[in-house]
C-alpha cells in the first residue's frame, strides 16, 4: 500500500536526500498552456468568459456571477448548527492569532535630523480563492479572510466553483457552506467562479458586454487550488500579486520506537484523503514502528469513507516510510523534505522541534495533529509545499501587508552626510545623482 525507503547508511547532505526523498510530479509548464487562452479570453471577455468557463469546466452556468446578499444570508441561516458553531470557534481562535501577529510602527533616528520610519500598509483590495473539487473547504474562507481582515484590508472578495449539485436556491452557486462561512465573516463580496478564471478574474477585473463592472481588479490573490489555479497564479503574477503556487498536500511525520502507530496512520490517512496526489510520509529509525504504521494503515484505510483516493495517494511516488539509521538522521530527511505539515511523534519533541529549520508548520507531540491546525488550532493551514518551505512561509497577516520606509532628513542632516553620497555617486559614474545632492548641499571637494 505505501513504499519504504531505507535510508539507513545513506549520504546526509540535502542534495542526495532531495534526490531521494519521495516527492509529487506536476507539469506546471504544460498546465500554463491550457490557462494561458482561459486568462486571454477572461481579459478580453470578462463575464461572457467567466460564464462560458462555468459550463464549461464545472457543468452549469451560474445564475448571478456575484452571489446576492440575500443568498448569502440564506446559507448562514440553514447553516448546520453545530457547523455554525464550530465555524464560530475556529474564527475565534484564528483572530487571536493573527491579530497578535500585527507588526506596529517604528521610527529610528539614525543621525540627529535624520529619521526612517518603517510603517506598514494593508494591500487595497485581496482576491481570495476556496477551492471546491474534491471536498469542500469552508476553513479555508477563515484561513484566507481573517489574516486579511487583522492586516486591515478593506476590499475584500472571495471566488469559489459554482455547484451543480445543489438544490434550489444554491444550484450554480459556490457551496452554501462556504457561503455561510463568508457571511458568518461579514464577506458580502463572493463570487461563483473557479479554476484559472478566478485567477484572471482578480487580475484583470470583469465587465459585461455593456461596461458594467462585474468586478474590480484586485492587488493580491491568495489560497490555495489546484494545478490549474497555480498555473494561472504563475502566468499572472506580476500583473497581480500571488502569496504562492501551491502544489499538492503534504505531511511528513517524524517518529521514534516508542510512537503509537495508530494515530500516526490516521495521520498519514487524513492527508491523504484530499487528493490522490497527496503526500504522506512516515520518518522514523524504528523498523518496528515502520511494521506497525504499514499493519495500521491497512486496517484503517479498509474503513475510511474515501479509501479509494487515499489508497491512490498512499501507493503514490510522492509517499513512503523512510528508515533512518537515528532520529538525528531523521531530523536531517525531515529538513531536507522541507514538509508542508511536519509532525514529531518523539521524545523531546518541543526540543527538536527548535532544531527543524524547513516546514511549513510544526506539530508538537502526539496530541497535536495537522487536522487541528486544519480548523482550530489558531494557526493558518494555507502552507508551502513541494519543499517551498526552505524559503516561504504560509498565509498570515504579513501577507496582506506592505512595509514602506518613510525617510526625513532636515537640511543639516543632508548636508552632514552630503559628502560621502557624491562619492558614492561619482564612483559609480551616476554624476545626476551627485548633482541631485549638490542642488541642496553645500559640499566641501
Amino acid at each position: 500500500m505505501i513504499s519504504r525507503i531505507d535510508l539507513r547508511g545513506h549520504s546526509l547532505d540535502p542534495r542526495s536526500l532531495r534526490e531521494a526523498l519521495p516527492r509529487a510530479e506536476t507539469d506546471v509548464a504544460t498546465a500554463m498552456d491550457a490557462v494561458r487562452p482561459i486568462c486571454d479570453q477572461v481579459r478580453r471577455e470578462g463575464a461572457a468568459a467567466l460564464r462560458e468557463f462555468g459550463e464549461r469546466f464545472d457543468g452549469v452556468v451560474p445564475p448571478h456571477l456575484r452571489v446576492p446578499p440575500g443568498v448569502l444570508a440564506a446559507a448562514l441561516e440553514t447553516l448546520d448548527r453545530a457547523v455554525r458553531a464550530a465555524l464560530t470557534e475556529s474564527i475565534r481562535r484564528a483572530r487571536i492569532v493573527h491579530e497578535a501577529q500585527r507588526p506596529t510602527e517604528h521610527t529610528v533616528h539614525v543621525v540627529p535630523g535624520g529619521r526612517v520610519t518603517h510603517r506598514w500598509i494593508p494591500v487595497q483590495r485581496v482576491g481570495l480563492y476556496v477551492p471546491g473539487g474534491l471536498a469542500v473547504y469552508p476553513s479555508s474562507v477563515v484561513m484566507n479572510v481573517v489574516p486579511a481582515q487583522a492586516a486591515g484590508v478593506t476590499s475584500l472578495a472571495v471566488a469559489s466553483p459554482p455547484q451543480r449539485d445543489n438544490t434550489g436556491v444554491f444550484t450554480g452557486l459556490p457551496h452554501p457552506t462556504i457561503l455561510a462561512a463568508c457571511a458568518l465573516l461579514g464577506v458580502q463580496e463572493v463570487y461563483a467562479v473557479g479554476g484559472a478564471q478566478a485567477i484572471a478574474m482578480f487580475a484583470y477585473g470583469a465587465a459585461e458586454a455593456d461596461g458594467t463592472l462585474v468586478c474590480a481588479p484586485a492587488n493580491l490573490v491568495t489560497g490555495p487550488g489546484n494545478i490549474y489555479v497555480a498555473s494561472a497564479k504563475r502566468l499572472l503574477k506580476g500583473i497581480i500579486g500571488i502569496d504562492a503556487e501551491a502544489g499538492p498536500t503534504e505531511i511528513a511525520v517524524l517518529a521514534d520506537a516508542a510512537a503509537d502507530p495508530e494515530p500516526i496512520a490516521a495521520d498519514l490517512i487524513s492527508q491523504a484523503e484530499h487528493d490522490p496526489l497527496a503526500a504522506s510520509v512516515l520518518v522514523t529509525d524504528s523498523v518496528d514502528l515502520a511494521e506497525r504504521v504499514e499493519e495500521a494503515l491497512e486496517r484503517q484505510v479498509a474503513a475510511t469513507k474515501h479509501h479509494e483516493r487515499v489508497t491512490t495517494a498512499l501507493a503514490g511516488r510522492q509517499s513512503a516510510i523512510v528508515v533512518a539509521d537515528d532520529l538525528e538522521a531523521g531530523l536531517a530527511i525531515v529538513n531536507a523534505y522541507g514538509a508542508e505539515h511536519l509532525e514529531l511523534h518523539c521524545r523531546d519533541a518541543g526540543a527538536l522541534a527548535e532544531r527543524v529549520v524547513n516546514a511549513g508548520a510544526i506539530f508538537v507531540g502526539a496530541h497535536t495533529p495537522v487536522s487541528l491546525g486544519d480548523y482550530c488550532a489558531g494557526s493558518n493551514h494555507v502552507l508551502p509545499t513541494g519543499g517551498t518551505a526552505a524559503h516561504a512561509s504560509g498565509l498570515s497577516t504579513y501577507s496582506f501587508l506592505r512595509a514602506v520606509q518613510v525617510i526625513e532628513y532636515t537640511p543639516p542632516a543632508l548636508a552632514e552626510v552630503a559628502g560621502h553620497v557624491v562619492a558614492l555617486a561619482r564612483a559609480e559614474d551616476l554624476p545626476g545623482h551627485a548633482d541631485a545632492i549638490l542642488a541642496r548641499a553645500e559640499v566641501d571637494g
